[in-house]
């Protein structure tokens, strides 16, 4: 799913019409960057909470030429889904770790 199906899908669910639906998304997904350039974790109940965390520099390989490079250190965006989301998209072949807790 696109950002314009979600649009369309967050229109059809709720009434607003596309124009709303878009200023609503846009809007969400504002509050959302800018809380994480402040270091500010984002929970959602039911869905999951993305937080910022700081990456070690490191050293990796070119695949291309198997030459060793740096790696630099950076923040990167981290989502942990809650468990309802966790459940409900696990696929029917996921191990039994992640289907831990599903009721048939």
């Amino acid at each position: 799913m696109n950002k314009r199906e979600l649009v369309k899908a967050v229109a059809a669910e709720s009434g607003f019409t596309g124009v709303e639906a878009a200023r609503a998304a846009n809007a969400m997904l504002r509050v959302i960057a800018q809380s994480l350039q402040r270091g500010e974790r984002v929970s959602v109940p039911g869905f999951g909470a993305f937080s910022v965390r700081d990456r070690k520099g490191r050293t990796g390989h070119n695949p291309a030429t198997g030459k060793a490079i740096r790696i630099e250190a950076k923040r990167v965006v981290k989502f942990k889904p809650g468990k309802a989301l966790q459940f409900d998209a696990a696929p029917s072949g996921a191990s039994k770790s992640v289907r831990k807790g599903v009721r048939r």
